[in-house]
């Protein structure tokens, strides 16, 4: 675990251990004071930031653990388990549901909305969202094999990656709509994953195979930068929630590269919805 401070340094927090396999899945808190991460087929640890202690661990007998989430009211979590069904526990490791059968095709792609939706591919090409309470299905459906999918912060969109190289922006308010696609990255072979970010989410961000970060406008779908850096693929891209100018990006080179800009001033802050100025990097192995 890593720390960036305000003034760009960055710094080794901690090292947890006890995961017996490679981690495959990391996700925060709705606070950011505690880490879910799930190995290969493995268990679920929970942490504590600031000690980086491990609170909890969660198993399933004679199961594999593949992915994991938090509930929005930050009480419970859930666990994405290698026959595709889903076991949910308290946080003192009481298990209180197991939705059993083949609830999704990607495990690692599901999400829980705070009115209780579930989002999630049961298909290749096709995205569910079922209310958590009338148990009803609102579609997605592509015509292209989907790869990954992220959703806003409101809530109200969803990003889409697609096998033929696009990324379609879904309306999830009412019946869901498709209101833009973007497009100019490199996907072949790899599952890439994009993210909003930006003041008020105002722009998509994706990795790409091509070893670079592509930054599109959300509103027009216009590729405003492509940032190098990176020396392979880079699978997954973050943009920091609390400063819109900070964006992190992960490759297959084995580092993590934090963009921003120095400094940071509330001008500059205001500027990144109009402008892309995010230009400075430092590189973390």
């Amino acid at each position: 675990m890593i720390q960036v401070s305000k003034d760009g340094e960055v710094s080794l927090k901690h090292t947890l251990m006890g995961h017996q396999k490679p981690v495959f899945f990391v996700t925060w808190s709705f606070d950011d004071c505690q880490l879910l991460t799930c190995g290969i087929e493995e268990a679920v640890r929970r942490w504590d930031v600031e000690s980086g202690s491990c609170l909890q661990v969660y198993e399933k007998s004679n199961f594999g653990l593949v992915s994991c989430g938090w509930f929005p009211e930050g009480k419970k979590l859930f666990a994405g388990i290698n026959d595709r069904s889903v076991c949910i526990w308290d946080l003192d490791g009481k298990e209180l549901e197991w939705w059993k059968g083949q609830r999704a095709v990607k495990m690692s792609d599901m999400f829980i909305m705070s009115d209780g939706t579930v989002v999630s591919m049961n298909k290749e090409t096709t995205i569910v969202l079922k209310d958590g309470q009338t148990r009803t299905e609102r579609v997605i459906l592509e015509d292209n094999c989907i790869t990954s999918f992220s959703i806003s912060r409101d809530e109200r969109h969803l990003l889409v990656n697609l096998s033929n190289q696009e990324i379609h922006l879904w309306s999830t308010v009412g019946e869901p709509k498709l209101l833009a696609k973007y497009k100019g990255h490199k996907r072949t072979r790899l599952d890439i994953r994009s993210c909003f970010g930006g003041s008020e989410e105002a722009f998509v961000a994706s990795g790409s195979e091509d070893s670079m970060v592509y930054i599109w406008h959300r509103g027009t779908g216009k590729l405003l930068e492509k940032l190098p850096g990176h020396s392979g693929a880079v699978n997954c891209v973050s943009w920091n929630p609390a400063n819109p100018c900070m964006l992190a990006s992960a490759s297959d080179d084995r580092t993590v590269r934090i963009w921003g800009i120095s400094n940071v001033s509330s001008k500059l802050v205001n500027a990144c919805s109009n402008n892309v100025v995010i230009n400075h990097c430092n590189g973390i192995r």
